[in-house]
């Protein structure tokens, strides 16, 4: 510390940073501070950890400067305590550099470290790099929660319109009202029974509400037939998967709602449709909602025949296990209704 004491007059503007220098030598942490506060910081001293501490409870403190080797309560200690209780960067200083591993005093999280003497030039360099970097983390966090709650924003907007389609579908199709909600209860189940992340879980959970949204392109009379259909009919049904597809791939939705849409009827062997893809070449997110639309289908009631029940849907996917059904997804879904009490609202 050989830097002559700097005019008073010359002093920096005032920053809002509050600066903490710990040393137990009275003269090392005075001149410290006084150059700390010329540079427009505020700054406080304290002579041990303790101290620091206390100065801590009082008000906050963006950075500590604190040597290792002092009474009552060393730096390292004082340290542990900082890095575990408050939100503040510590740059640690020591005259005793042999005593210690530069490896064991960064494992305690400090932000930088100094050997005693040290330069005033060289520690008004530091505490400004740690404070820059403290102003970037502190806006970036600003930044993800306001972004965190743009988009909780958007889900919100989005589930709504996504519940406005659903109910336009079961409008039209009175007879599977509430089909849509149970596949994507179902669908939910099991992405999460699996493991996906939460993002997929509620990219799937979203696109088995409105999976059958393509039927508005289907006509009302043979959504609602009474008798068995005609292959042509048949035919028209199958048309919705496309359909929903065309009517949602131009949105940009957080998940690949369209995408899951169009293969939910696709099977793992190619003989499902629109375009008879097989197992790998679709989404997990498909395969999932394709066993929660059969099982909850078939033990439904539909207009052309009665419901066939609970258990003979859970006999039909495990029969076709592996073909045309995902093995993993079917062994997922009969664990959640035989083990887990799973089951339909």
């Amino acid at each position: 510390m050989q830097e002559k004491q700097m005019n008073r007059q010359e002093q920096r503007s005032p920053h809002q940073d509050h600066i903490l220098v710990v040393d137990d030598e009275k003269s090392i942490r005075d001149i410290l501070c006084e150059v700390i506060q010329y540079e427009g910081y505020r700054c406080s001293v304290a002579g041990n950890g303790k101290e620091a501490l206390t100065v801590m409870e009082q008000e906050p403190v963006d950075v500590v400067i604190t040597d290792i080797m002092m009474p009552h309560m060393d730096g390292m200690e004082l340290t542990r305590i900082i890095r575990g209780k408050y939100d503040t960067d510590v740059i640690m200083m020591t005259g005793f550099v042999k005593n210690f591993t530069y490896e064991s005093i960064i494992d305690l999280g400090v932000s930088d470290f100094m050997q005693k003497p040290v330069g005033i030039k060289e520690l008004i360099i530091r505490l400004k790099r740690v404070l820059r970097e403290r102003t970037i983390l502190r806006e970036q966090k600003i930044f993800e929660e306001q972004l965190k709650a743009s988009m909780e924003n958007l889900r919100k907007a989005i589930g709504g319109t996504i519940q406005t389609l659903a109910l336009t579908v079961e409008t039209r199709d009175p007879y599977t009202a509430g089909h849509q909600k149970r596949v994507a209860d179902l669908a939910w189940a099991i992405a999460c029974e699996i493991g996906l992340p939460a993002e997929q879980v509620d990219g799937i959970r979203m696109a088995g509400a409105i999976h059958d949204i393509g039927k508005i392109s289907v006509p009302a009379e043979i959504l609602s037939k009474p008798t068995k259909l005609t292959e042509i009919e048949f035919s028209l049904i199958k048309t919705h998967a496309q359909s929903g597809y065309d009517i949602l791939k131009d949105i940009e939705f957080p998940w690949p709602i369209a995408r899951i849409i169009l293969e939910h009827h696709e099977r793992m062997d190619g003989s499902g449709y629109p375009n008879g893809l097989i197992g790998k070449d679709t989404l997990i997110e498909s395969k999932i909602l394709a066993v929660a639309d059969v099982v909850e289908a078939i033990a439904s009631h539909r207009p052309y025949r009665p419901a066939l029940g609970l258990d003979h849907a859970l006999e039909i996917i495990s029969n076709g296990s592996g073909t045309p059904y995902d093995a993993n997804v079917v062994d997922t879904c009969l664990k959640l209704f035989r083990e887990k009490d799973f089951y339909f609202i």
